[in-house]
């Protein structure tokens, strides 16, 4: 576990809030949202995913992330790496109050990533599972989230396009349209 030595610690915590805060703000969640985060604490230190997994990063983000999503009442949805087939770690109150399917793993810095790992230590009541469909989302180091999105994922850009050396791409939700040339849509 490396952390380069161009890493800044405070400013991967400030724009992880910021992405966060951006998001919350172009996706319109409310309390008791579903939101996912993705992340490659690898790719915010400039190394390459998967390969340089770094607990200080992944918890610069969960720093800049946790406080923003507490007092919106939102939950936060830790997305694995590949190793733990990208389940998903979540406070026990979310997962039942959405009937997620809770699986056996404990996720580790190699084997579900430091970014999980992290979230995993420090949730209230943590558990893994199996899949979540979030109102909205934070890939960060090309974690691909897609899989834990609702369907309809619409493109969110922020003003800012990367967590320390990392890119992100953020994504929010909207209702499948329905109908044909007679409908009558709602402004989402």
């Amino acid at each position: 576990m490396t952390t380069s030595p161009t890493f800044d610690r405070q400013a991967v915590t400030a724009q992880a809030r910021q992405a966060v805060q951006e998001l919350l703000q172009a996706a319109g969640l409310r309390a008791g949202d579903i939101l996912v985060i993705g992340c490659s604490s690898s790719e915010i230190v400039g190394g390459r995913i998967g390969k340089d997994s770094s607990m200080e990063a992944a918890g610069a983000v969960l720093d800049g992330v946790a406080p923003v999503l507490s007092e919106r009442g939102i939950y936060l949805a830790a997305q694995c790496c590949e190793h733990l087939n990208r389940a998903i770690v979540l406070e026990r109150e979310a997962a039942e109050r959405y009937g997620c399917e809770i699986v056996n793993a404990l996720p580790q810095p190699h084997a579900g990533g430091s970014w999980a790992t992290s979230c995993w230590q420090r949730f209230r009541d943590p558990v893994l599972v199996a899949e979540v469909r979030a109102a909205a989302g934070i890939d960060i180091g090309g974690t691909l989230i897609g899989m834990h999105l609702r369907r309809v994922a619409v493109p969110v850009r922020l003003s800012l396009a990367r967590i320390g050396c990392a890119n992100i791409l953020c994504a929010r939700t909207r209702p499948p349209y329905i109908g044909g040339a007679r409908a009558v849509y709602q402004e989402m």
